[in-house]
């Protein structure tokens, strides 16, 4: 009996010492930067929080907030270049990534509302030559391709994508031809960057002259955007902000990765977006029914999230100019954006 019990407490005994350095190396794994940047006390104001994203390993950051009945603010921190200590300007132009792909569904749906191309043609009725080469493109419509729906692979993920950048005589579709699909049409969601690539390609195809120059005329122009640009070919590089990757000391400014603009008008657009004034009531109804009204972006270098608020009906674009591609640098983006707004909220309720 004794020797029973004498077994049971040894056993209790390693399974404590079993469990405490389970915990112990759980804890090490424990990514403590995000836990940190969740539980520190909300600042009182825009700007305080701002400074503090600073001690999270940003060298930059832009925060532009609209909120209905105020004038638009401001808010920087830190460098818009970090070897010449230049410090941020919150008006400087910005790579705005992925954000673009709220004009590009914008243009797509005044196109379709205009009937100068349809949602329900398909990937082949436009690029016929596609056939065999993308998986489904006969069965792939516009509309699974605003939606992240056709199954068509993200050229961004291919390894050869990023072993030859930056190579800008290199057309990025090859990296998603030739592949079997990621699913069947409208089967599942898979974002991927080639459906906007291609639905650019579209818009182009349609018009008959360059994404940018629609845009111009169907959206900045409207708005007064002076401010937002195709490619950094057309900028004044004095003007944009530089962009680091953790570990890496280049500067990633010089590289083309799309369209640019300020944080305020990006701020413009996406209010109107959301407020109606961009598009009419039909084209909206389109619209909400393909994609969504808010977007975050990031290359290299260059992070963004632009959201409408509606409960507090405010704008709050933020944009950070170092990123590094572990997951970390985005989440804290998400958790610094989110405790903005909560100050924003906050302020509104007293």
């Amino acid at each position: 009996m004794n020797d029973t019990k004498a077994k049971t407490s040894k056993g209790k005994q390693i399974f404590r010492v079993v469990l405490l350095v389970g915990t112990l190396i759980s804890l090490w794994f424990v990514p403590w930067i995000l836990v940190k940047a969740w539980i520190v006390p909300l600042p009182d104001t825009v700007q305080e929080q701002v400074d503090q994203s600073l001690s999270y390993g940003f060298d930059g950051v832009i925060v532009y907030v609209d909120e209905s009945g105020k004038p638009p603010a401001f808010y920087g921190a830190g460098y818009d270049n970090r070897e010449l200590k230049t410090p941020v300007n919150p008006k400087a132009l910005f790579k705005i990534a992925s954000i673009s792909k709220l004009y590009v569904a914008v243009a797509i749906t005044r196109l379709a509302n205009d009937n100068r191309l349809s949602l329900d043609k398909t990937l082949a009725d436009y690029f016929p030559e596609l056939v065999g080469r993308i998986e489904n493109a006969d069965n792939i419509t516009l509309r699974a391709m605003v939606q992240h729906k056709s199954g068509i692979p993200n050229y961004t993920d291919s390894a050869d994508f990023w072993k030859n950048q930056p190579n800008t005589n290199t057309d990025v579709l090859q990296y998603a031809l030739d592949l079997p699909a990621d699913f069947e049409p409208n089967e599942d969601y898979g974002y991927s960057n080639t459906n906007y690539l291609l639905l650019s390609r579209i818009i182009e195809k349609v018009v008959g002259y360059s994404r940018q120059q629609y845009f111009k005329e169907e959206i900045l122009i409207p708005l007064g955007l002076n401010n937002t640009f195709g490619s950094i070919s057309e900028v004044n590089l004095d003007d944009v902000m530089s962009g680091y990757y953790v570990g890496i000391e280049d500067d990633f400014k010089t590289e083309n990765q799309g369209m640019l603009a300020t944080a305020e008008d990006v701020g413009i657009f996406l209010r109107a977006l959301n407020d109606g004034s961009l598009l009419n009531e039909k084209e909206m109804e389109v619209y909400s029914s393909i994609y969504e009204f808010n977007h975050g972006g990031l290359v290299p270098g260059y992070q963004s999230m632009a959201e409408y608020h509606k409960d507090i009906d405010a704008v709050v674009i933020q944009f950070m100019n170092t990123t590094d591609f572990e997951g970390y640098q985005w989440n804290l983006l998400q958790i610094t954006h989110t405790r903005v707004v909560k100050i924003l909220r906050k302020a509104k309720d007293l």
